[in-house]
């Protein structure tokens, strides 16, 4: 089935930029009168294949929500379990990232993780840094209205620096600021696990994205479903605040 869907998609027409908010690990587990921990672990295999049909398909950059800074309010336990897991499941794929000529990247409030998981994910990082296929992001320890106003404050220290001038202050400028600066915002947004909302995710580039949301939780989202997302995408007229007769002529 993959392969077929792969044919019907519109390889001119690609999103270059697909984002993904990852939920419902838990319920899924639930559902199966399992732990928690278990629906994150089969997420982590719902990570692993997502990755391999965006590179397969040809999507430039993909960017997933995997550990909010509101995640700290959780159960230590979890937390701890969360970080570990992503810390493990990072080093034990990177030799396929490689292989797959796929580039890692972090964007979150780095100093609210543990020292040692970030210096071993930074080693993961570096460790693909040559790679020039899929771009995978992963947010960690990330919300949108952080990274805006850390480049609200870091916008407003160059101005009185005198590095930037007020008056030149645009969008451009906070897009530079930005922890996602030098990638294309998104043009396709999914959401798994049914929910309606975008939970605090890249507020300011997302702002023109295609919202895809399905009931599927994440650790049942397969590549069949990533390619139908796709699909989906391409039916859509794409306007940006202009009329369907300005985009034919």
């Amino acid at each position: 089935m993959t392969t077929t869907l792969i044919e019907e998609i519109d390889k001119a027409r690609l999103p270059k930029h697909v984002a993904i908010i990852m939920d419902g690990n838990g319920r899924w587990a639930k559902m199966r009168n399992m732990e928690r921990s278990a629906g994150h672990v089969e997420g982590v295999n719902t990570v692993r294949k997502i990755t391999e049909i965006a590179s397969q398909v040809g999507i430039d950059y993909l960017t997933l929500y995997a550990f909010s800074t509101e995640n700290w309010n959780r159960p230590q336990a979890e937390v701890d379990m969360l970080m570990h897991l992503i810390v493990v499941a990072i080093e034990r794929e990177t030799a396929d990232l490689i292989k797959n000529n796929v580039r890692l990247n972090m964007i979150g409030d780095f100093s609210r993780m543990p020292a040692a998981a970030y210096e071993r994910l930074t080693r993961c990082m570096d460790d693909t840094a040559h790679c020039t296929g899929l771009v995978l992001t992963l947010a960690l320890s990330y919300s949108s209205r952080w990274e805006i106003t850390e480049a609200c404050r870091r916008i407003a220290a160059d101005a009185v620096a005198n590095e930037i001038s007020v008056a030149d202050i645009n969008d451009e400028t906070v897009g530079r600021y930005l922890s996602t600066a030098g990638m294309p915002d998104p043009d396709l947004l999914i959401r798994t696990g049914g929910d309606v909302r975008v939970s605090n995710f890249l507020l300011w580039q997302i702002a023109y994205a295609e919202i895809y949301v399905t009931q599927t939780f994440w650790p049942d989202f397969d590549k069949d479903q990533f390619c139908r997302a796709i699909i989906e995408y391409q039916s859509r007229e794409r306007r940006f605040g202009r009329t369907s007769e300005q985009l034919t002529q």
